[in-house]
């Protein structure tokens, strides 16, 4: 099943939200635009996904749950998904990371893609 991750890529593109944040009640949004990348020869179907986001002030949260967004995609050969969601922290700068718990629909086997830890910071951070 480790050859089927290597051909599952996950690109994401975090993006502080001035609007909806509100830095004196301590309350800082940030969106992820993330992408699932298929480029391999099976079909998979995304099934669950696992969060581990750790703030700046060192609190860490986890987050379990089906699918992404309310949907459990199912990404053919060559495809990809796209969906865009929202973190909200406590302090300007954090830190996410996690997995997708995937289904090989041809061979009917669960496996877990990682997903490498990326930025979330609001602006003018250089943490």
């Amino acid at each position: 099943m480790s050859e089927l991750v290597e051909h599952i890529q996950v690109h994401v593109e975090p993006e502080y939200q001035a609007g909806e944040s509100a830095p004196g009640d301590q309350r800082y949004v940030f969106s992820y635009t993330i992408t699932v990348h298929n480029r391999s020869a099976h079909s998979i179907q995304l099934l669950a996904r696992h969060w581990k986001i750790t703030q700046s002030s060192g609190k860490v949260q986890e987050v379990r749950g089906k699918g992404v967004i309310g949907q459990q995609p199912l990404i053919g050969p060559g495809q990809q998904f796209r969906y865009t969601s929202r973190a909200v922290l406590d302090g300007p700068v954090g830190v996410m990371e996690g997995s997708y718990t995937c289904l090989d629909t041809t061979e009917q086997r669960a496996f877990e893609v990682p997903i490498a830890a990326f930025r979330l910071a609001g602006p003018n951070q250089v943490h």
